[in-house]
């Protein structure tokens, strides 16, 4: 009993300390697209259905709807592509993309009075920020150790079955994204979305691999939060008989 309740107590904070890194990641996705330098990767599509929503011509849903939309599609993709090799507890990627939505919305609401601010060096400070964030956000996010992110899920099972390098398929995959929303952007709005993909999609793409390289071999401190259980099991199951008394407790 004592060892399924740590397995408890280790799995909820463990997710605790994921929400709290899916936060900063779409924190720094957010002031990414507040820079209108371009938007990172991963969030380049979503936004050029989005403003397309706001022109009437797409659904008129936020960044964080198209992305979970575009994570449902990013699900269902890794299920063809790997098929019977497809375990089911990766659909959980599911709930992680749907989260990581509301999460990305929110922070689009809290940094929305960044767009007041157009001058080029407040843009710069706000995709050089966005982009540090992000990298370092991702590298706590990887040692959640959590199902990965549906983005992350469609690279790790087309390496898998193609026998291709991940680093080459997450730089193959990563261009087809920002492809699509060039392609996206034209069929909208006719021309090039210099907002959406912009020098600062070309510089997140490089940057925030860099700084999670440079941010992993300084986590000790992160694996220690992770390992914590004493106070926090103290603080669960005393919540838990406040609220269920039960002599089985």
């Amino acid at each position: 009993m004592k060892n399924k309740k740590e397995q408890v107590v280790g799995f909820v904070w463990q997710h605790i300390l994921l929400l709290l890194a899916m936060f900063f990641m779409t924190l720094g996705v957010a002031l990414c697209v507040r820079s209108n330098l371009g938007s990172g990767v991963i969030s380049s599509i979503p936004m050029a259905f989005s403003l397309a929503g706001q022109a009437n011509l797409a659904p008129a849903l936020t960044i964080g709807g198209y992305t979970n939309i575009m994570n449902v599609i990013l699900v269902a993709a890794q299920i063809l592509v790997l098929r019977r090799r497809f375990e089911p507890i990766q659909l959980f990627q599911l709930i992680i993309g749907f989260v990581f939505g509301c999460l990305l919305d929110v922070n689009m609401w809290l940094t929305s009075y960044l767009s007041d601010y157009q001058s080029l060096p407040s843009q710069i400070i706000a995709q050089f920020m966005g982009a540090t964030i992000l990298g370092i956000a991702i590298a706590a996010e990887i040692r959640c150790g959590s199902v990965t992110m549906p983005g992350e899920g469609i690279q790790v099972a087309i390496a898998r079955v193609s026998g291709r390098p991940f680093p080459t398929v997450k730089i193959l995959i990563d261009t087809t994204l920002v492809i699509l929303a060039v392609i996206s952007g034209y069929c909208f709005f006719g021309s090039w979305p210099w907002t959406v993909v912009g020098p600062g999609t070309l510089f997140a793409m490089f940057y925030v691999g860099y700084v999670v390289r440079m941010v992993n071999p300084h986590l000790a401190w992160f694996d220690r939060l992770l390992n914590y259980r004493p106070g926090f099991r103290r603080y669960l199951y005393g919540l838990a008989r406040f609220i269920y008394p039960r002599k089985e407790w």
